[in-house]
């Protein structure tokens, strides 16, 4: 993938829930593996340039005049600059501000003034963060967030993670970090607060439907490396193919693991898409097509008008194994394009609780100075031309995860799924 700033080769369209769908899984560390000084030099210097690129440099064309056609009649933006001089002239603390935290500030309200959670401004060190996001390699707690009801949420903790360790389940609302409300807080205001160094600890002010009251969850961050495909071969002949996230690993993972399942060749296999908020496109078209031999895997609608089609890439090498796909309010977007194809051609039953329901298309625009601006330019159709944004795949058997079964191990999706299989 291209590193942020530069043109965006192939359209990285990041479809991750929930908006900004950046990660808590929080940044890189400056140096890699493998004790290359050569290597840790150029890193501490990408991410000092960074952190200049946020708090430093100069604004440039401040007074020219907006190009022709570019704003209707009763907008003046000459008010955008009188805002600004008042506040330089004025303001109480006046001699802290600084121009480029203004100017990103202003940036970000203008995407957030669309309304869309998805469509958001990311200033160089967060878009960088979102790069490092898709690569898998992460200092953090281990969950996604995103914005619900206009409440920060937890969308999927990942397995094995601190936020999974420390109880975090998806749905769960965020009331504070480290004692901070976020009530007016934007997704990468709180993704800033929680992220820190590994062996810290963040305290998340948590409500969920089965509590009485708020409740707070200390939880010790932690280098993360997420391997998004993960198999597993049960004593009844049943195959396990587990995908966490749709990430930059995920296509080459998943193609060992249809190797895998050929080889051992099962009696059923059970895709578990629980939890997972997203990823690239192309990867889901990767994993739908492995069932789907013929036809549509998902639709990309721009308007009424204009649509693209993406086909099956003809691979269809676990048609003939019956299937159950497991999937609940953690699975979102590219778990969702799989799902909803999957049960639109019959090829899986889906076991669980109702998708969350993110599928629109964001576009990653990289700009000079580094920092990105991802932009909400289309919505997901199901093969049938369902639409999955705000409306989720239903599964065709409902079966709840409650806390209690969570606290005692039991598994009662995956339980169902075994069922189903074994009868087929």
């Amino acid at each position: 993938m291209p590193p942020v700033g530069a043109p965006v080769a192939r359209r990285c369209r990041k479809i991750k829930i929930l908006g900004v769908i950046l990660s808590l899984i929080i940044l890189m560390s400056a140096s890699f593996a493998g004790g290359m000084i050569l290597a840790q030099k150029n890193e501490l210097v990408k991410s000092a340039s960074l952190k200049e690129a946020v708090y430093l440099g100069k604004i440039y064309n401040k007074y020219v005049t907006a190009p022709a056609n570019k704003l209707t009649q009763d907008v003046d933006f000459n008010q955008f600059w009188q805002v600004w001089d008042l506040l330089k002239e004025k303001y109480v603390d006046r001699n802290k501000l600084n121009d480029k935290i203004m100017f990103y500030g202003a940036l970000k309200g203008l995407t957030e003034s669309i309304g869309d959670p998805y469509t958001v401004y990311m200033e160089p060190i967060l878009a960088q963060e979102f790069s490092n996001d898709l690569a898998g390699t992460f200092e953090g707690i281990g969950a996604e967030i995103g914005k619900k009801n206009d409440l920060i949420t937890i969308v999927a903790p990942l397995a094995d993670m601190p936020a999974e360790k420390a109880g975090l389940k998806s749905g769960d609302k965020i009331y504070a970090i480290n004692g901070q409300s976020t009530a007016s807080l934007a997704v990468d205001q709180a993704v800033s607060l929680i992220r820190g160094p590994k062996g810290s600890e963040v305290i998340l002010t948590i409500f969920r439907d089965s509590f009485d009251k708020p409740q707070d969850f200390k939880i010790i961050r932690q280098a993360i490396i997420v391997k998004s495909v993960r198999t597993a071969l049960r004593d009844d002949n049943l195959f396990i193919i587990s995908i966490t996230n749709f990430n930059d690993d995920t296509s080459e993972l998943f193609k060992k693991a249809v190797r895998e399942a050929i080889e051992k060749n099962p009696q059923g296999i059970m895709l578990d898409l629980r939890n997972n908020p997203g990823g690239y496109l192309e990867t889901a078209i990767d994993v739908a097509s492995e069932w789907i031999a013929d036809g549509i895997i998902v639709t990309e609608q721009f308007n009424p008008g204009k649509k693209n089609e993406y086909l099956n890439r003809g691979r269809a090498r676990l048609k003939d194994f019956p299937t159950a796909v497991l999937v609940n309010q953690g699975s979102a977007s590219a778990s969702e394009i799989v799902a909803g194809a999957l049960k639109d051609y019959n090829k899986a039953t889906i076991v669980g609780k109702k998708t969350f329901g993110k599928g629109s298309v964001q576009t990653l625009e990289g700009l000079q100075d580094s920092s990105s601006v991802k932009i909400t330019v289309a919505k997901w159709l199901t093969p049938k031309g369902n639409n999955i944004d705000g409306q989720g795949i239903e599964p065709d058997i409902d079966v709840d995860l409650t806390p209690e079964d969570y606290e005692a191990g039991r598994d009662p999706q995956l339980e169902k799924a075994i069922e189903i299989l074994n009868k087929k």
